[in-house]
């Protein structure tokens, strides 16, 4: 499939590009990506986990021809994960060379160490970097789970596209990266942070598109199956649990169905495949008994 390389000129041509990449998309997320590309603004998509965040960093790398860099976030990640880190042993190596070749000049030694060839570059680095193919994708992945100090730290980058090194120097993107941050909610971002980003938040889908989404990703279900299987992730997630399926569970349960060459929805399939929508034991202990069979019999008979 070709790839476009300018991003898409309206709202409509956005919507486009993604359903072309098999992304089915609201209107108004189609709106904010289209403004977010166009104002050169990141993107804070916030929302249940399996909605659909983290893809659209996906569908916007391939679509457009660009890189993919990847950020995924989780307690304790700290600038030399994410950013840069010099490379001690070699710098090591390098000291003891120059300490054998008999070079005092400490000045010139240190200006040597602390050059780009020792520099290792982690993601936030490498977004900032020219590159013929165009400004990379770089996704900021449930940045809920990182600390605030690295939070904090993310000011810059998203300000101004740069880093500052204290041995180095500051390095400025040549071409602002197209920046997608994306949260769970499982703790609230800073507002100076979310202000410097277009927001949107990406709720679960109608059923209308969910089906529409099923038979777009799942091939060779049929359509009694689909339907069913659409019916009844939007009566579960109407249940008071710890973790509601989205689409990513949708989409993983109707393949499954499919594999088994299920013909509908019966309480023992159900039963049998529930994990690939619940992924909490307290759940799947919930939706048991008379509990499942009343949900199956109203998909099933809506279906």
């Amino acid at each position: 499939m070709a790839t476009a390389t300018t991003p898409p000129a309206s709202v409509d041509a956005t919507l486009e590009l993604l359903t072309s990449r098999g992304y089915l998309a609201e209107r108004s997320l189609a709106t904010v990506v289209f403004l977010a590309l166009r104002m050169g603004r990141p993107l804070f998509l916030e929302g249940e986990a399996g909605v659909g965040k983290t893809e659209i960093a996906k569908v916007l790398s391939a679509a457009l021809g660009r890189k993919l860099i990847r950020l995924q976030c989780y307690e304790g990640l700290d600038v030399a994960s994410a950013v840069y880190e010099w490379n001690s042993s070699a710098q090591m190596i390098a000291i003891r060379l120059a300490e054998a070749a008999g070079d005092t000049d400490r000045g010139q030694l240190s200006s040597d160490i602390f050059s780009e060839q020792y520099l290792i570059k982690r993601p936030l680095l490498q977004a900032l970097e020219p590159d013929t193919g165009g400004a990379p994708v770089l996704l900021i992945d449930e940045l809920d789970r990182a600390d605030e100090a690295f939070e904090a730290y993310l000011l810059e980058v998203l300000s101004d596209f740069q880093v500052t090194i204290p041995e180095f120097g500051t390095i400025k993107a040549p071409a602002p990266p197209i920046v997608i941050v994306t949260s769970n909610r499982t703790r609230e971002i800073h507002d100076a942070l979310k202000r410097r980003c277009l927001y949107h938040w990406v709720d679960y889908p109608s059923a209308e598109r969910e089906l529409a989404i099923v038979k777009s990703r799942v091939p060779g279900i049929s359509a009694k199956l689909s339907q069913q299987v659409v019916a009844f992730v939007q009566a579960l997630r109407e249940q008071d649990f710890y973790k509601s399926p989205g689409v990513a569970e949708t989409l993983d349960w109707a393949t499954a169905l499919t594999e088994l060459d299920a013909r509908g929805l019966t309480a023992e399939v159900v039963g049998d495949t529930l994990g690939a929508l619940l992924k909490y034991q307290d759940d799947i202990t919930r939706m048991q008994g008379d509990a499942l069979a009343k949900l199956v019999k109203d998909a099933t008979e809506e279906n």
